[in-house]
Parts: structure tokens; C-alpha cells; sequence
């Protein structure tokens, strides 16, 4: 293997943890170039992080398992490997607006976000231009209230025939069933325009106006079955005041949006989340 290679781990924590795997990673000759841990002593869980460069590391993707089981297995390890010679496959999922979509496209072609990204898929037509100019092909599939199994089964074939990994919904529009997200867990990933856990569900700026409060925010998260309640990947605020109407209120949340999807996209497909229960862990 060329490049990098990252191994995510989740443990209980117990003594010698980080010097059985650097030892591990030594022996076979890898060149370690980040490793952070985290402890939930509440949850008493470890959490690591750990890339190397393969330059003269003696294991393939292949073997890993197979020589790496022992040990894992011995200190109870949940662990995965990530190679950076395979860049993750994402889809996006849009409805009409179109300021994430945009912006995860020009963050995509400037090279910040090392993915491919093989298909666009809406329920409108409404962002065919874009899709267009960044010569990604666009699969419109409307839904109607009688047809939503249908389409779902025609967005996942596609999804199955381009290899998707993680699909991004990029202010998609629609409440996936969980036959889909069965199909993707833990590589679903939303943004909502509230800071959750307040106003989840349609409307959050109107609702936040109504309630007259002086921060809104958005969230990127995983997707589960429950709306708007999977383990947060990231989050921000924006201070407003009297003074703001719902208008204004849409206009500042569009940069946060924008800004933490990208983040949480960047994160997930640069190896730094991990998930436990319903929380994450996000390295730096």
C-alpha cells in the first residue's frame, strides 16, 4: 500500500493500550504521523486514533486483520482500518436550496475534500445546473405521497450501482424510512438548520423567531429512524437579536449551514469520527 493508513479504535479502557498498539504498529515497520485518544471515564471507554505512513509498513489492507486479530481480540478492541489509497465514494441528496450543495461542490473541486462524488440525487429539478457545470450526473426522482417506497428503491439501486459509501443530505428535503438508513449506517449524514436538540423537525427559524432567541445554529448528524436525533458531528451558532426577522434569520443560518456540513463531511471522510451510543468522538 502507498499513502497513509488510519486505525480507529474503541476499547475499555485499561492500562497499556496505547504502548500494545504503538508496539504493534513498530514491529511491522510503520512511520506513525498523528495519534490522539480520548477516555470517557463516565462510559470508562478508550478512544484512538492513530495514521501512519505505509512507507515500509510490512502489512497490506489484506493481512491486517489477520496478524491485528490477536490482539484486538485479546484487548477487546472495536476496531477499523482506513487505507487513504481508497478515497470514499459520496452522493449527494438535494431538494431545491441549493447554498450546501453549492458549496460542497466548490469545496470538492478545489481539492478540501479528498472523495469522489459519482451522482447528485433530488426530488426536483431545481439543481441540474450545478450538477451540470461540475459535470456530475443528476438523477431527478420525484416523490409523491404514494410513491415514496418506489422511488426510495430507485435511489438506492442507484446508490448500489455507483458504490456509494456516505450519502450527504444537503438540505434533502424528505424523511428517509429506515429501510433506507438500514442500508447506510452511521453514513448518512444531515444538516439541520437548528441547534439541536431545540426545534427539531420543519420550520426551525420560524420557530426560533417566534421564541425570540438570541442564537441560532445548525447541526450536521448522523442519520437514525428518529428525526433529527442521531449522534452530532458538528455544530455552530450565530448571535441575533429584536432587531432580526425570520428573513434574516434564513440569511445567517445559511452560512452556518453550509460551513458545518462541510466541516462534518471533511471529518467523516478523513477517518476523525467514531460513534458510540447516541454521542461521537471527533479527533482533530
Amino acid at each position: 500500500m502507498k499513502g497513509s493508513a488510519t486505525l480507529l479504535i474503541i476499547a475499555p479502557d485499561q492500562r497499556g493500550l496505547v504502548a500494545a498498539v504503538a508496539d504493534f504498529l513498530y514491529d511491522h515497520g510503520a512511520n506513525i504521523l498523528h495519534a490522539d485518544q480520548h477516555i470517557d471515564a463516565a462510559e470508562n471507554l478508550f478512544f484512538m486514533r492513530v495514521e501512519w505512513d505505509m512507507t515500509g509498513f510490512d502489512l497490506t489492507a489484506d493481512t491486517f486483520e489477520e496478524v491485528f486479530s490477536d490482539l484486538a481480540e485479546k484487548l477487546r478492541l472495536s476496531w477499523r482500518l482506513e487505507v487513504s489509497s481508497r478515497r470514499p465514494r459520496v452522493a449527494i441528496m438535494v431538494s431545491q436550496q441549493d447554498h450546501c450543495l453549492a458549496d460542497l461542490l466548490y469545496r470538492h473541486r478545489s481539492g478540501e475534500l479528498q472523495c469522489d462524488i459519482p451522482l447528485i440525487i433530488s426530488n426536483h429539478d431545481t439543481c441540474r445546473a450545478l450538477a451540470t457545470f461540475n459535470d456530475i450526473p443528476y438523477f431527478n426522482t420525484p416523490i409523491a405521497s404514494d410513491n415514496k417506497a418506489a422511488v426510495e428503491k430507485q435511489q438506492l439501486e442507484l446508490l448500489a450501482s455507483h458504490r456509494i459509501d456516505t450519502v450527504v443530505l444537503a438540505r434533502y428535503m424528505q424523511i428517509l424510512s429506515g429501510e433506507f438508513i438500514s442500508h447506510y449506517p452511521e453514513q448518512i449524514i444531515n444538516i439541520h438548520h437548528s441547534f439541536l436538540p431545540a426545534f427539531t423537525g420543519a420550520r426551525p427559524y420560524h420557530r426560533a423567531f417566534d421564541r425570540g432567541v438570541k442564537l441560532i445554529g445548525a447541526t450536521s448528524h448522523y442519520v437514525t429512524e428518529a428525526l433529527d436525533d442521531g449522534p452530532i458531528i458538528e455544530q455552530d451558532v450565530v448571535r441575533v437579536s429584536h432587531r432580526n426577522q425570520v428573513s434574516d434569520l434564513v440569511e445567517k443560518g445559511r452560512d452556518l449551514e453550509r460551513l458545518v456540513l462541510s466541516r462534518a463531511l471533511r471529518w467523516h471522510i478523513d477517518h476523525r469520527v467514531l460513534t458510540y451510543g447516541n454521542k461521537t468522538v471527533v479527533f482533530d
